[in-house]
């Protein structure tokens, strides 16, 4: 246990000190899902410390966070510790192959994380386009036309554009770039990244 607090929080794990609401829980449940998988070390603070969980209340929101709260319903598994007295319970995530798992906000909205180094980051349109493509019965194709070269062509080597400059230079529907650039991105034609806090696209 002390090897993995001493980790710190990172791409796949997450220190939750106490478990005040299972609606927040849900973010890092949907955003390790989404991406590598991952554990939540529930009981320990960010700066390592064990506080413990401490009520049967906690533990119950932990499950309504991953059953109740994430759709479809995540695949998790709790393990408990004693660690110098205190309750740790390690909530261990598993990368999902139905993606996107959404988490249920406050107001009921549903939205998709993703696991970006320590934080979680609600997942672009493109991603949920990836993910449609993925889940999707029919065999993956890719056709070349108009609309295909007028993106690339927007998309110079070595800028990073968003999503909104990328449409403003193709001059397509939002929704078709979208569509397009989730292909291209499948297919190792064009990158997303996320850096200062927005996503950004660009040619491989």
């Amino acid at each position: 246990m002390r090897g993995l607090i001493a980790q710190g929080e990172h791409q796949q794990q997450d220190f939750k000190y106490k478990v005040q609401d299972a609606v927040k829980l849900a973010r890092s449940v949907s955003a390790f899902a989404n991406t590598e998988g991952g554990r939540l070390l529930i009981g320990v603070r960010d700066d390592g410390h064990l506080s413990g969980v401490r009520s049967e209340e906690e533990i119950f929101m932990m499950h309504q966070a991953a059953w109740k709260y994430c759709v479809p319903a995540a695949s998790i598994k709790f393990d408990n510790y004693r660690v110098e007295g205190r309750t740790i319970v390690i909530a261990t995530v598993p990368a999902s192959q139905k993606r996107p798992v959404q988490a249920i906000d406050e107001e009921g909205r549903r939205r998709a994380y993703l696991r970006i180094a320590d934080e979680n980051i609600v997942a672009s349109p493109v991603h949920l386009a990836i993910w449609r493509e993925e889940q999707s019965t029919r065999g993956a194709s890719f056709t070349y036309g108009d609309d295909e070269r007028r993106l690339i062509a927007a998309l110079p080597p070595g800028e990073w554009l968003t999503l909104n400059a990328v449409t403003r230079r193709c001059r397509l529907p939002r929704p078709k770039v979208v569509v397009l650039l989730a292909r291209l991105i499948r297919y190792g034609i064009a990158l997303i990244e996320h850096r200062d806090q927005q996503f950004v696209f660009a040619l491989a």
